[in-house]
């Protein structure tokens, strides 16, 4: 038996087309999703000024779908992040920057949930090329799952340092690490181990790193912590 393999451009022509089939599908969805929301919202309202106690029982029941609405958006949300990051416009920019700013919008979260954030930033560090919203985003999601794994408090540490082929961003938190089999799926598009979760988040965060030229690793051990490693081509000036 022979199988015939179509040619990698086709493939990708294909995919390329599937990718924007689906992105159209989800705008097409979010659009009378939020009219089902604007009027279940009305309808809740109307029902909580009523006080026949049937009236009470339909609240708590639009509540259960105005819930499960508010989830689609989110997830629709995420979907269509991810089918639009097939390529990005890389200009030369500094990591230490990037993730200084993230950790800056954490500090205030931190400080309540007893994390505390440490920098072990090289002010020596090579440009890399990078776009700075969507880089953001990517370690956002990787910083937000570090916080969520220390709910009780612990220590995050952002170390980025120069390699042999370019630099790395190292994330290193002290929460409560992953399982193999958690470990082996986390980069599965909607898999989740959270209430609520997409199960995109990861999986857009891994994407963007690898529209910029760059290589994502986790290692993780269970009550130990985990610890994330970005690795970055630098920047190199032609001519």
């Amino acid at each position: 038996m022979v199988i015939t393999m179509e040619p990698i451009d086709e493939l990708r022509k294909r995919y390329n087309e599937l990718a924007r089939l689906a992105g159209s599908l989800a705008h097409e969805i979010k659009n009378p999703l939020s009219i089902i929301v604007m009027n279940m919202e009305l309808l809740h309202e109307d029902l909580e000024a009523m006080t026949h106690p049937e009236s009470q029982r339909a609240v708590k029941r639009t509540e259960t779908v105005i819930q499960q609405c508010h989830r689609l958006e989110t997830l629709l949300n995420d979907f269509l992040r991810f089918t639009k990051l097939s390529s990005l416009e890389l200009k030369p920019g500094c990591l230490n920057n990037q993730i200084d700013q993230v950790l800056d919008f954490f500090e205030t979260q931190a400080a309540k949930q007893g994390v505390e954030i440490i920098r072990y930033l090289d002010a020596e560090l090579p440009s890399i090329n990078l776009d700075p919203q969507t880089l953001q985003a990517a370690l956002v999601n990787l910083v937000k799952n570090a916080m969520e794994a220390m709910p009780g408090g612990g220590q995050l540490v952002a170390r980025t340092r120069t390699t042999r082929k370019g630099v790395a961003l190292d994330l290193i938190d002290t929460g409560c690490g992953m399982a193999a089999s958690a470990l082996i799926n986390m980069f599965q598009e909607f898999y989740t181990s959270k209430d609520g979760g997409t199960g995109l988040g990861l999986p857009t965060a891994k994407k963007i790193i690898e529209a910029h030229d760059a290589r994502i690793n986790v290692q993780s051990e269970v009550d130990q912590g985990t610890q994330f490693t970005i690795e970055f081509p630098t920047f190199k000036t032609i001519g």
